[in-house]
């Protein structure tokens, strides 16, 4: 029996998605495409299973991973209707907190058959009163990473603009078009967050991003409807384990939960399945930030089902109460001055 333990990394190919994009801090893809499962013919060479520190778990016991013989599977939209052994399943870890699926989403069915999460049934407390208890002082001492981990403690603008050139365009106000400043790339913003305007002592947020123009629109509050939509159009979507769930291809929709950051609670959806393999996204309730690049990973229960990039959104909650009320000035017709009900003095 052969087993190895490798060390994730990648970091090169998300800079370098970054830097094609141009759109913003994006989820790592250095982790959402587990570079070394892609690589899996290297990564096994010579192995029967791989290790990974990644806190998950899966549907196989260790045991039953060492005892399975490779079938290579069907290519094609439907290839898991053509399997006749059960799939593979990836589920969230025992430490909730810790859990990291949401990475893990893209992963192959081949490669996370042959997979092993020591970790996965443990909590990070867990693992480290272990380390203590072995005197494995810089695991103890290591901190938490946060962030894009190759950037570090410098300063991301300056960093970015190693690589790209400055691109100036104008701070504008999403309510009334207002210019506002002056900023050095929209890429440089992401949605969501807080827009560091010249001479602005209010909170100003970043709501949407023009890249053929350069412009950044934002708003003045954290919780403006602005940054509010519950509609969302991924990529076609890689599903793990079933290939789409059988219950979304049967009634071409399915309730599942939905999350596109890590650690973020998870979100109540409704996916509407495309025929291309694409699905539409509906939030129970509106969520905040949503940008297009980031990836939309799905759940149900414990398990991860896969994941999509999110390709297109749909109108923001400030533009629906736009629409709303032209609609309702529309449908009213002119005021003549004398409040809702009240005839005309004589």
């Amino acid at each position: 029996m052969c087993w190895m333990v490798l060390h994730c990394g990648g970091n090169n190919v998300c800079l370098l998605e970054k830097l094609q994009n141009e759109s913003g801090v994006k989820i790592g893809r250095c982790h959402l495409s587990f570079r070394f499962l892609e690589s899996k013919e290297q990564a096994f060479s010579g192995a029967d299973a791989v290790a990974t520190g990644h806190y998950a778990r899966t549907s196989l016991e260790d045991e039953e991973v060492f005892q399975q013989k490779h079938i290579r599977r069907p290519e094609g939209l439907f290839r898991n209707r053509f399997e006749v052994r059960n799939a593979v399943k990836l589920l969230q870890a025992a430490d909730s907190f810790k859990d990291q699926t949401f990475f893990l989403s893209q992963v192959s069915q081949d490669a996370l058959r042959r997979t092993l999460f020591p970790l996965g049934g443990l909590t990070k407390d867990f693992v480290k009163k272990i380390a203590a208890e072995n005197r494995l002082h810089h695991v103890l001492q290591k901190k938490e990473s946060m962030g894009i981990c190759f950037v570090g403690k410098r300063n991301f603008e300056n960093f970015i603009l190693q690589y790209l050139q400055p691109r100036p365009g104008k701070f504008i106000s999403i309510e009334d078009s207002t210019v506002l400043g002056t900023h050095k790339g929209w890429f440089l913003y992401t949605l969501g967050q807080r827009a560091k305007i010249s001479g602005l002592r209010e909170p100003w947020y970043v709501v949407e991003k023009d890249g053929t123009k350069g412009d950044v629109f934002v708003a003045p509050r954290t919780d403006h409807p602005a940054l509010y939509r519950d509609l969302l159009r991924t990529s076609r979507v890689h599903w793990i384990a079933e290939e789409p769930p059988a219950a979304l291809v049967r009634d071409k929709m399915m309730e599942c939960h939905f999350r596109f950051r890590h650690q973020m609670a998870l979100v109540p959806c409704v996916l509407t399945l495309n025929q291309d393999g694409t699905v539409w996204v509906t939030a129970v309730k509106a969520v905040r930030a949503l940008a297009p690049g980031q990836f939309a990973v799905f759940y149900k229960g414990d398990e991860c089902l896969g994941s999509g990039k999110i390709l297109r959104l749909g109108p923001s909650a400030y533009v629906l109460q736009k629409g709303k009320s032209r609609s309702r000035a529309a449908t009213e017709g002119p005021s003549d001055g004398n409040g809702p009900g009240r005839d005309p003095t004589p």
